[in-house]
């Protein structure tokens, strides 16, 4: 079983990765999101807890399946 800060850490870099591998900067990411720099950054690290709504958010931004962040 996977403890919270794991998973957060797990969601982070796959997140990241999927940025990258489009070629976006984190500021383009949060442009996109209306979202700020600096809580890109955080969600990026796995160091803030978000909602499902803005993972939700996210997946529809990068153009993914939820399943493929998660």
């Amino acid at each position: 079983m996977l403890e919270k800060n794991e998973t957060l850490i797990r969601i982070g870099l796959k997140i990241r990765e999927i940025r990258e591998s489009q070629k976006l900067s984190i500021q383009d990411l949060a442009d996109k999101l209306d979202m700020e720099y600096n809580n890109v950054i955080r969600i990026e690290k796995g160091i803030t807890n978000f909602t499902i709504g803005t993972l939700v958010k996210i997946a529809n931004t990068l153009e993914v399946d939820l399943k493929d962040i998660v």
